[in-house]
């Protein structure tokens, strides 16, 4: 029997759904200044604090906090918008508007969070030289008018180009500490190539990532494929992260081979069920990487991992590759694709198929409207079918790399140390 072929020519977009449930927005916070003398003082106090201002929940959960968005606009500010990632609805944009308190320049926008909420956020000002705001291209117009949040350090690479983006972390989120760069831990070593490939066409750039290893070196090493590898290891340091779960002894050392995406037009062209995309990672790649580094040719070790539409493609991989790929890391996977007719095609070649001898590990932001119902179907179609070691969290953000740095470290370890 002739495996299901996926569907092609789908729409470049996920389903339009607007957001099930209203932000829980705050009344004015009692800490902006009372009277116009009183601004300098507190911009003073936003400059020693950073932005967000988290201030204690007004009902006195100590569950929940007040989150509090600032911007210090000019005599031309006629609107402030924040877009903290998946806090936002793009059919209602004007929920995301700031007020300005009468009188004087600050801007503020206040939302109650749940105390292990983490998300990047963007900030768009209106200082004139555009559509009117009553002017139907007028939100389009103004997603382009970016802006740094000046009162906050913390910021990321941006995916693909333009200036870091900011982020905030609430007291009770996962913190990032695996990321950085330790002092006296062995670094591997990292290499980017130009790889053939007949089933792409040409060529793809790949990272390669070496453990430090010891004498005597293992007789061969554990392996990730994680896609968008110029994100990944360029921008974010991924290698980093490798090193540091390697010295604490939380996963064995292990080879990483990160191929690029190209772009965004490649991305939805590859990564959406495409064989000939997975038929490159295990025939071409792999083949590739073992011929410089030696790596397993155990499924069980070898773990395929990504994101968004890099996790459908890791699921995928998994599903069809089995004998090469035992673990799937998949990261709020677009598993609701395509939008239309076929909607969550692999969801359903799942649920037609035999159990494969492959682990999933799954995760996804809570605030991820869009993307959960299809994860959640996901999840009990795969209880169904017997995956009865399949992993499935999900984490207070949304659809952002702020979150998934720490979720790829807990998948990893989870897949690779050995442990349930």
């Amino acid at each position: 029997m002739s495996a299901p072929v996926p569907p092609q020519g789908t729409p470049r977009h996920p389903p339009r759904l607007a957001r099930p449930h209203a932000l829980a927005r705050l009344a004015r916070p009692g800490f902006l200044p009372a009277s116009p003398g009183e601004v300098e003082e507190f911009w003073a106090g936003v400059r020693r604090r950073g932005t967000p201002l988290v201030t204690p929940d007004p009902a006195g959960s100590e569950e929940h906090a007040a989150v509090t968005y600032l911007w210090r606009g000019t005599p031309a500010t006629r609107r402030v918008q924040v877009m903290p990632n998946k806090l936002a609805d793009p059919r209602a944009p004007e929920g995301n508007l700031m007020e300005r308190l009468p009188g004087t320049d600050v801007w503020h926008w206040t939302v109650r969070l749940r105390r292990d909420w983490r998300g990047t956020y963007d900030l768009h000002v209106d200082e004139g030289g555009g559509p009117d705001p009553g002017d139907p291209a007028y939100w389009q117009w103004l997603r382009t008018q970016r802006r740094a949040d000046p009162y906050n350090s913390r910021t990321l690479p941006r995916r693909w180009s333009g200036d870091p983006v900011a982020y905030a972390e609430l007291p009770g989120a996962p913190d990032a500490l695996d990321w950085a760069p330790r002092k006296g831990v062995a670094r591997g070593t990292v290499r980017d190539f130009q790889v053939p490939s007949r089933h792409l066409g040409g060529e793809r750039r790949v990272w390669l990532y070496r453990p430090a290893l010891e004498a005597p070196q293992p007789p061969e090493l554990p392996v990730l494929v994680l896609l968008d590898g110029e994100h990944w290891q360029p921008r974010l340091g991924v290698a980093h992260l490798l090193d540091n779960l390697i010295a604490d002894g939380r996963i064995p050392p292990l080879a990483a081979v990160l191929p690029e995406s190209v772009d965004a037009s490649a991305r939805w062209a590859e990564l959406t069920c495409r064989p000939e995309f997975v038929a490159f990672l295990a025939d071409e790649l792999l083949p590739w990487a073992a011929a410089r580094l030696p790596i397993t040719q155990d499924p069980a070790r070898t773990v395929v991992a990504g994101q968004s539409l890099g996790g459908l493609t890791a699921a995928y991989a998994a599903f069809t590759a089995p004998h090469r790929f035992g673990n799937a890391l998949a990261q709020s996977g677009s598993f609701w694709w395509p939008d239309g007719p076929e909607a969550e095609w692999l969801t359903g070649r799942l649920a037609d198929s035999p159990r494969l001898p492959v682990r999933f590990w799954l995760s996804f932001g809570e605030q991820e409207w869009v993307a959960l119902p299809a994860a959640r179907r996901l999840r009990d179609t795969l209880a169904a079918a017997g995956y009865e070691d399949a992993v499935y969290r999900e984490f207070n953000g949304g659809h952002d790399y702020l979150c998934w740095r720490t979720e790829l470290a807990d998948g990893l370890v989870g897949l690779l140390s050995g442990k349930s």
